[in-house]
């Protein structure tokens, strides 16, 4: 009978035994795979080493899973003399090194120099061609004139004759590299170069390298704000990474997920004078030879490489926020700029930096 079908089928003990079943097999099974997740789920620890270079601090994290050995025990001293090795050859504040060397030379027959620096001046070069000579590397005259350089001098506002006369020794394409053998070589026996726009990101590349030479697949490299990562951090997850803000104490403006790249930022909002009521940036345009007026305040760039984010950021301080941000997109770069206004500061980014933008956990 239909009447007796239901009460029949609801009661059917075969079929209540085999639910039951079921539904312990599916318990089981996601107690299972939470109990493998928890099982697999690696603890790092954390390698730090801080200290002073080129001018300024830097900060290296080397992270390995838990009981996978420690860190190579000499790898801190080899860390500063590779350190030591970079500021040897690229600093102007070292009378014996590479580049201080060769702005003391007073001739225009090659100079022979070290396989790095010609590495560190071609790709200078080749961003000072892209950028159209916002960025140039024999800027020093300029930034010696305006106080900001190696060259110490009172703070004045140089006189325009001075001004004219140091940007005749500007200029780029007065300055030549040669790998083979590896030399440079000016066209004015004057010629100065500053690597202030590009040495620390060829720093913290070459410390980055050297890293992953060693075996170690997860670090953070920074000296003096410009980084490179790659892999995670302690927590396992991609490093994160601020920027700064331009309001004095403000902390930080933005934090992105930075993830086996460089990140440089340049900005004027801490190195400047003021004269007369006047603010003068330390960003010296080499097409002028006077500091920048616009109102960008910082830019962050990154790329591959530390060496060449640090190059193009100082491009884009120079070039400003609406020449600056087409170059950005002609490069296909990823930036981030700080603008000021009427009311404070704007943000304005290329669409690609914006999918790196980090939510706060």
């Amino acid at each position: 009978m239909k009447t007796g079908d239901g009460p029949a089928k609801r009661n059917n003990p075969v079929k209540k035994t085999m639910r039951k079943i079921v539904r312990s097999t599916v318990l089981l099974s996601v107690f299972f795979l939470f109990f493998s997740a928890c099982a697999k789920r690696v603890q790092y620890e954390q390698f730090t080493l801080n200290g002073r270079t080129m001018g300024t601090t830097f900060s290296i994290k080397i992270v390995t899973p838990k009981n996978a050995g420690a860190v190579q025990e000499q790898i801190d001293e080899q860390i500063y003399a590779l350190l030591d090795t970079v500021n040897s050859i690229m600093s102007t504040y070292i009378e014996t090194s590479d580049i201080s060397m060769f702005n003391a030379y007073a001739g225009t027959d090659t100079f022979k120099v070290s396989p790095e620096l010609v590495y560190v001046v071609k790709m200078a070069n080749h961003i000072s061609d892209l950028s159209g000579g916002a960025f140039d590397i024999t800027i020093g005259p300029m930034v010696n004139l305006w106080g900001f350089g190696a060259e110490s001098r009172n703070i004045t506002i140089p006189p325009e004759i001075e001004i004219q006369e140091k940007l005749a020794l500007v200029g780029y394409k007065k300055l030549s590299c040669s790998q083979t053998p590896p030399a440079l070589s000016k066209q004015v026996p004057q010629l100065y170069c500053d690597l202030a726009g590009i040495a620390k990101g060829y720093g913290v590349d070459e410390v980055a390298d050297f890293i992953e030479s060693k075996g170690y697949q997860n670090y953070l490299v920074e000296i003096g704000g410009e980084i490179r990562t790659r892999g995670i951090n302690q927590s396992g997850r991609k490093w994160r990474v601020g920027i700064s803000s331009p309001v004095n104490n403000a902390g930080i403006q933005k934090v992105v997920e930075v993830n086996d790249s460089g990140m440089a930022t340049s900005g004027d909002y801490r190195n400047y004078f003021e004269k007369d009521g006047v603010r003068y940036s330390h960003t010296i345009d080499p097409r002028n030879g006077r500091p920048i007026t616009h109102k960008l305040a910082s830019v962050t760039v990154l790329h591959d490489t530390c060496m060449v984010a640090d190059a193009m950021a100082t491009a884009i301080s120079v070039l400003g926020p609406e020449i600056g941000y087409e170059f950005a997109l002609k490069q296909n770069l990823l930036a981030f700029m700080i603008v000021k206004d009427e009311n404070g500061f704007v943000e304005k980014m290329t669409p690609g930096f914006e999918k790196l933008i980090s939510v706060p956990r």
